[in-house]
C-alpha cells in the first residue's frame, strides 16, 4: 500500500524542520571557543599582573649607590625590556578577551549590558569584519611592541644592522598609517551609509 503523498510530505518537513531547528542550535558550539578564550584571558591578566608585581618589586634595586654605571645601564634595559613584556601580555590577554565577546555577539546572542552602558563602544562587535579588524589592531600592536622590545637588545655593530632597524622602524610607521588611514575611510563609509537610511 502506498503512503499518501500528503503524509510523505508532511514527515519530510517534520524531518527538514528538525535538521533546520538541529544545524541553528549547533552555533551554540562556539560557547566552547568563549569559554576558552575567557579562561586563557585571566589566566596571561593574572600572569602578566604576577610578572608586573615581580617588576615593581625589584625596582629598588636600581637605587643602590653600590651599582656601577654599567651595571644600572643593564638593570634599566632588562626593566624596560620587562616593562615591554609586560605591555605585551595585557595586549594578548585583551585580544582574547575582544576574541570571546566578539564570538558571543556574532554568533550567540547581543550582549543586553553592553548596549545599556555609558562606556566605551570598543567592544561593540556587529559584524566578522569588525571582529577581524580590532584583532587585527591589537595584534598590530603586539608585533610593534615585540619589535621594540627585541630592538631594545640589539646590539647595532655596522652600518647595515642600523639601516635594518631604520627599515624596520619605517615599516612600522607605515603599517600604523595605513591601519589609521584605513580606520579613518571606513569610519566615513559607515557614517555615509547610516546617512542614507
Amino acid at each position: 500500500m502506498a503512503v499518501p503523498v500528503d503524509i510523505e510530505g508532511h514527515m519530510v518537513k517534520k524531518i527538514e524542520a528538525a535538521f533546520e531547528w538541529l544545524l541553528w542550535n549547533s552555533r551554540f558550539a562556539v560557547l566552547f571557543a568563549v569559554i576558552a578564550s575567557l579562561f586563557v584571558a585571566f589566566a596571561v591578566f593574572f600572569m602578566t599582573s604576577v610578572d608586573a608585581w615581580h617588576l615593581v618589586s625589584h625596582i629598588l634595586a636600581y637605587a643602590d649607590p653600590s651599582l656601577t654605571s654599567a651595571a644600572r645601564e643593564n638593570f634599566h634595559l632588562q626593566v624596560v625590556a620587562h616593562a615591554v613584556g609586560i605591555v605585551d601580555g595585557y595586549l594578548l590577554a585583551t585580544i582574547l578577551l575582544i576574541f570571546a565577546l566578539g564570538l558571543y555577539e556574532l554568533f550567540i546572542s547581543k550582549i543586553d549590558v553592553a548596549g545599556e552602558s555609558k562606556g566605551s563602544r570598543v567592544l561593540f562587535i556587529r559584524s566578522l569584519d569588525d571582529l577581524k579588524d580590532r584583532l587585527a589592531k591589537v595584534i598590530l600592536m603586539i608585533l610593534i611592541v615585540s619589535f621594540f622590545e627585541r630592538s631594545l637588545s640589539m646590539h647595532v655593530s655596522n652600518f647595515l644592522d642600523l639601516l635594518y632597524l631604520a627599515l624596520g622602524i619605517a615599516l612600522v610607521a607605515l603599517a600604523l598609517y595605513l591601519t589609521h588611514r584605513g580606520g579613518h575611510a571606513r569610519a566615513e563609509a559607515e557614517a555615509s551609509n547610516e546617512g542614507e537610511h
